[in-house]
């Protein structure tokens, strides 16, 4: 791996493949292919050829006639792609309440994981909040929390910059669109990675609440025009 920002992880062979299955317009690819696109980024072929025997072992990939397809599970990622639904938003906000105490400690874990994956944030402990512009429905299994739509009396948009760092987050994504233009493949391609998982981050904000030039919309436009193309290498390296 060459030319990558100290910021930016590097990705696994696994995470590359996963996310490159997760771009194809198909989930299943060749051994061919897979070694071409993944060699195409700047991974070695014996390096790709063990993580895929890892992951067929795994259970991650499906093998069948020499070809490989990701599992559901992991295929249901691709959510991970496309920027989340919205409705107009008329000031009010999502505010949830966790009513358990006493839970292990991997429940707790686990039942602030969903409520992360929700852009959910917490005000305090076991107090989550969130603008309600978000067009989704609501998971099961979360019978200790009590859902709530409330109105905020003071001023919304310093409860939105106490509830998220978004200075952070801005300079971060403005930080990975700056990698995304290295004309390294590799650190390209790892750059538009760390840009996927950033935006898996993003609080979704409605427009009345968003800070001027908040980079959202272009990291999103970067990274999804930098699956197209590699999307379009399918023909060309299969």
């Amino acid at each position: 791996m060459t030319g990558l920002d100290a910021d930016i992880r590097p990705v696994s062979a696994r995470s590359a493949l996963i996310r490159i299955l997760i771009a194809a317009d198909s989930p299943t690819m060749t051994a061919r292919e897979i070694c071409a696109a993944t060699t195409a980024v700047g991974y070695p072929e014996a390096t790709v050829r063990v993580a895929v025997s890892r992951m067929v072992a795994a259970g991650d990939l499906l093998r069948e006639r020499r070809a490989y397809t990701l599992t559901p599970s992991l295929r249901a990622r691709r959510t991970e792609l496309a920027a989340p639904p919205t409705v107009a938003w008329n000031g009010d906000w999502e505010q949830v309440l966790v009513t358990a105490t006493g839970r292990p400690a991997a429940d707790r874990a686990a039942l602030r994981t969903t409520l992360l994956s929700l852009r959910l944030a917490e005000l305090r402990e076991g107090v989550w909040m969130r603008p309600a512009n978000l067009e989704r429905g609501w998971p099961s299994g979360l019978d200790d929390t009590y859902r709530l739509r409330t109105h905020p009396v003071d001023d919304a948009v310093a409860l939105t910059r106490r509830l998220w760092p978004l200075d952070e987050w801005a300079a971060r994504a403005r930080t990975l669109l700056d990698a995304i233009d290295n004309p390294d493949p590799t650190a390209k391609f790892t750059a538009v990675c760390a840009g996927l998982d950033h935006l898996t981050t993003d609080p979704v904000l409605p427009a009345e609440l968003r800070p001027a030039g908040w980079p959202t919309d272009l990291l999103r436009t970067t990274t999804t025009a930098y699956l197209t193309w590699f999307q379009g290498l399918g023909p060309q390296v299969g």
